[in-house]
C-alpha cells in the first residue's frame, strides 16, 4: 500500500519489468492513487510524466508532486491522446511507459461516482466528470443497442433479455441510481455458481461504453510505443478478458509474433518486416497467493511487457 491508501496491482513486477535507470524518462499513463508513479521515482533518480483523466486523481497527485518536486510532472488528460499531451511539453522520447487499465479502487469505491452496485449511488460511471452519464445511456438508447454493449463489452450472455426490461422499465420510471438499475438486472438474470453478482458484467459494459475505454486503450499502446527510445520498455496490466486480449493482440503484433500468410497466399515470398519490439514475458505474469490475500481485486490481474529494439 503507498502512502496514500492505494494498493497498485503488480506493482514489483512492473517496476522490475520497467527497470529505471537514473535520468530516465518514464510515463505512468494511469496515474490513479499514483503507486506505480511512486515506485519508478524511488528506484531511482528518474522523471515521471503521470497522466489521468480524473480530476480527482490529479488533485490526489499533489502531495507526491511535492515531495519529488520536478522529478513528477501530473497531466490532466486522456492517455489516449498522450502524444499531444507530451508533446505540449516538449517530451519527445521516453525511456519506459506503464498503463494500469480499468477503474480505479478510488473511482469503484466511492459511491457519489457511481460506478458500483455495492453502494447506492448517482448512475454515473464518468472517469473524467464530462460527458454522456450510464444513466443517460440507459435511458435513451435504443434496445437493440443497449443489447449489443452489455454483449460486446460485458460478455453478458443475457444481454437481450437484460436490454428489455431497462427499456420496458424506464418507459415507467427513469433510471438514477446504481442501485435501481442493479435491482431491475437481478430481476432477470438469477445468480450463477461463480457467485458473480448478476449486475457485474453489465455495469462494468457500461462503465466501458461512458469511458470509450477500449479504443482508448488501443490508442495509448500505439502511442506509446511510438515515444519509447531503443531499449525502452512498455508494460500493461489489465483486468478482464477485453483488455487482455487488446494488449495481447497489440504486443503480439509489435514483436512479429502474429500468424504468417497461407503458404498458398503470394504475400508469403516478400520477407518480413523485422520485428520493432521483443518480448519481455513469455504468456502473462499473475499477482502471486501472497497479493491476492492482501488485495483481492488482483485476483484477475494479467501483466504484458515489450522491449523496443535498438533502431
Amino acid at each position: 500500500m503507498n502512502a496514500q491508501g492505494h494498493i497498485p496491482v503488480l506493482r514489483d513486477e512492473a517496476i522490475a519489468m520497467l527497470a529505471p535507470r537514473d535520468g530516465g524518462v518514464y510515463l505512468d499513463g494511469t496515474f490513479g492513487g499514483g503507486g506505480y508513479t511512486e515506485a519508478l521515482l524511488d528506484a531511482a533518480s528518474c522523471t515521471v510524466w503521470a497522466i489521468d483523466r480524473d480530476p480527482a486523481a490529479i488533485a490526489r497527485g499533489a502531495s507526491l508532486a511535492a515531495r519529488y518536486g520536478t522529478r513528477l510532472h501530473l497531466l490532466e488528460g486522456r492517455f489516449g491522446d498522450l502524444l499531444d499531451l507530451l508533446k505540449v511539453e516538449g517530451v519527445a522520447a521516453l525511456d519506459g511507459a506503464v498503463f494500469d487499465f480499468g477503474v480505479s479502487s478510488y473511482q469503484i469505491d466511492d459511491p457519489a461516482r457511481g460506478f458500483s452496485f455495492r453502494g447506492d449511488g448517482p448512475l454515473d460511471m464518468r472517469m473524467s466528470g464530462a460527458g454522456e452519464t450510464a444513466a443517460h445511456i440507459v435511458n435513451t438508447r435504443g434496445e437493440a443497442e443497449l443489447a449489443d454493449i452489455l454483449y460486446q463489452f460485458g460478455e453478458e450472455r443475457a444481454s437481450r433479455r437484460i436490454a428489455a426490461a431497462i427499456v420496458a422499465r424506464r418507459t415507467i420510471q427513469k433510471f438514477e441510481t446504481t442501485a435501481d438499475l442493479a435491482g431491475v438486472i437481478r430481476s432477470v438474470v438469477r445468480p450463477d455458481k461463480s457467485g458473480i453478482h448478476p449486475a457485474t458484467r453489465s455495469f462494468q459494459a457500461l462503465r466501458i461504453e461512458v469511458n470509450q475505454e477500449l479504443a482508448e486503450i488501443e490508442r495509448g499502446l500505439e502511442q506509446a510505443a511510438a515515444l519509447l527510445a531503443p531499449g525502452g520498455r512498455l508494460v500493461a496490466v489489465s483486468f478482464h478478458s477485453l483488455e487482455d486480449r487488446m494488449v495481447k493482440r497489440f504486443m503480439q503484433t509489435a514483436t512479429g509474433r502474429t500468424a504468417g500468410p497461407s503458404r498458398h497466399d503470394p504475400s508469403g515470398i516478400i520477407p518480413a518486416a523485422a520485428a520493432r519490439f521483443a518480448a519481455l514475458t513469455k504468456g502473462v505474469i499473475t499477482p502471486g497467493d501472497a497479493e491476492i490475500v492482501a488485495n483481492p481485486r488482483a485476483r484477475s490481474a494479467r501483466l504484458r511487457a515489450i522491449e523496443r529494439r535498438a533502431a
